[in-house]
């Protein structure tokens, strides 16, 4: 094998693991849940695909290369979708916002999220 390959899959690794250790920091550092969970799932996509194009590169086989392509096709689909779902719960679930965060945009679907909720409770109730 010549050593370029081997350089060059080498630094896709090396770049996928440098992605997600900022991410790992970012889950300790950043101010709430929202921003958090935004930031690892953007970070750790990248990380992983970076890690497994890196892979690819190193064995060079279609087999595997397809194998790849499948799994980063996969989460590039799923992950961010994943991350809504998870993002809208917390969200109706009251998990709070950092204090700085700019809700102006945001509020609508909150007061559409309390109103539906009161209606409902009215139905249950009545």
């Amino acid at each position: 094998m010549p050593i370029w390959v081997e350089i060059v899959s080498s630094l896709f690794i090396f770049a996928g693991v440098i992605f997600i250790v900022i991410s790992s920091i970012g889950l300790i550092r950043l101010p709430d849940f929202y921003v958090r969970i935004s930031a690892i799932t953007k970070a750790i996509t990248l990380g992983i695909t970076l890690i497994l194009i890196g892979i690819g590169i190193y064995f060079n086989d279609l087999i595997i290369g397809s194998k790849i392509l499948a799994i980063i096709s996969f989460m590039m689909l799923t992950s961010p979708v994943s991350a809504h779902i998870i993002a809208r719960a917390a969200t109706r679930d009251k998990v709070p916002f950092w204090e700085k965060t700019q809700l102006d945009e945001f509020k609508p679907y909150l007061e559409k999220q309390q109103h539906e909720k009161a209606k409902q409770r009215e139905e249950n109730h009545g």
